[in-house]
């Protein structure tokens, strides 16, 4: 889930750094997949809160497929019906593939890591990396470039043998 952000000067500096550092993100991806004997690909997927049940994701994905087609007033009924229910966030995940072995790597999560410090998934509220940040307000592209290509680096070499 999304790192939740607890104050607007944070909130301007994560919009600062997540599209770099999904850029980056990719490219470090690309490069290692250049160097490895793993096979890529890119996919969206939907995110649901841990607690949906399938029922539960089933009705939803029904309601909002009804939503296309529905009159002003049902599409009213509608939203406010999914109003009280989980709604997924949409991801983006790589998937690597090696003979047999498959392995799924959600980049949001590589740029939460990123761009927050200590950043886990565990914890819902993230402070900002203020070290990715320059003197001047602006992206430090060089640290940016040095954390996530170490990250990067880092989820390879945990791949299964």
């Amino acid at each position: 889930m999304p790192p939740r952000i607890t104050n607007p000067v944070a909130w301007q500096q994560a919009e600062l750094l997540m599209q770099p550092a999904f850029i980056r993100v990719v490219d470090n991806i690309r490069k290692q997949l250049d160097a490895s004997a793993w096979q890529g690909t890119y996919h969206d997927v939907l995110i649901w809160p841990p607690s949906t049940t399938d029922e539960m994701k089933a009705l939803v994905t029904r309601l909002l497929q009804e939503m296309e087609s529905a009159t002003p007033e049902q599409a009213d009924e509608l939203r406010d019906t999914l109003s009280r229910l989980p709604m997924p966030h949409p991801g983006y995940h790589l998937q690597l593939q090696r003979q047999e072995q498959k392995v799924s790597i959600d980049l949001w999560e590589l740029c939460y890591q990123v761009c927050f410090a200590n950043y886990s998934p565990e914890n819902d509220i993230a402070d900002i990396d203020t070290s990715l940040i320059d003197e001047l307000g602006e992206v430090d592209w060089q640290h940016l470039e040095n954390k996530t290509k170490d990250l990067v680096t880092q989820v390879f070499a945990n791949l299964p043998d």
